[in-house]
């Protein structure tokens, strides 16, 4: 991929001193839109700060806070030697009955899967409460990791009745674990969710290719079937810097 800057700021970007809004913002602010709409491609690269400055004749400091600000959101990344890149902009999740599988491929994306754990356990009190099964004697436990573009996005834990599924590696590999529900007759009906946040352990980390502290996004859903019976636990942890779900509300 070149990372030749064909983006003109100069002709792109445009301030208004006497705004409200401060100029680093405005400047972030139109770099953020450039970077959404495909003008500044995955692998740009930006002027140097000086160049950058001297184009659109802002002093030095203002436009390094505006490059910071889209650092810090995952944006770009700056690369000793390179300079300041794109990087891939968020997935970002509606709120809805589906996987992260079929969200991705749904964007056009290649989902890639690693399998960390897919083997049935017993099932102890905690785990027969998080499936409302209190009988419940075996559970079958899933820990993936999901990519995409060779990136990790998200790692990805469930639980599953025993005996609803039995899938391979390669079947975990190759599909959404809702698709494999789907397919084995498992019509979903409906499901309840959390989300929250946290930072990243030092596990973490190094399954998602992020820094000891980085801010998370966490997911909890239970998801029933049309019986009203629950088919699944998950709990997961996504890159906030690479991921974030989106929320429709309306006024009714």
């Amino acid at each position: 991929m070149s990372t030749s800057p064909a983006w003109d700021p100069a002709r792109e970007i445009a301030v208004d001193p006497a705004s409200p809004e401060p100029l680093y913002f405005q400047v972030a602010r139109q770099l953020h839109a450039a970077i959404d709409d495909g003008r500044l491609p995955a692998g740009s690269r930006l002027a140097n700060e000086l160049d950058l400055a001297a184009s659109l004749r802002l002093s030095r400091p203002t436009v390094r806070q505006a490059i910071q600000s889209l650092v810090n959101q995952g944006l770009l990344v700056r690369k000793r030697g390179v300079g300041t890149q794109v990087v891939r902009t968020k997935v970002a999740r509606p709120l809805r009955l589906s996987s992260l599988y079929d969200d991705l491929t749904g964007l056009g994306g290649t989902p890639e899967t690693a399998v960390l754990c897919n083997r049935v356990e017993d099932a102890d009190a905690e785990t027969a409460a998080l499936l409302e099964a209190p009988a419940l004697a075996r559970a079958r436990r899933l820990k993936r990791i999901r990519s995409t573009d060779g990136e990790p996005l998200a790692v990805m834990n469930n639980y599953l009745p025993d005996g609803l599924l039995d899938p391979s590696d390669e079947d975990l590999r190759e599909n959404g674990l809702y698709q494999l529900l789907r397919a084995a007759g498992v019509r979903l009906h409906s499901a309840q969710q959390s989300i929250g946040a946290r930072l990243a352990s030092a596990e973490d980390a190094e399954l998602l290719c992020e820094e000891p502290g980085a801010p998370l996004l966490t997911m909890q859903r239970t998801t029933y079937d049309e019986t009203g019976r629950v088919v699944e636990y998950g709990w997961h942890v996504y890159r906030a810097s690479r991921y974030s779900f989106n929320l429709s509300l309306t006024n009714s």
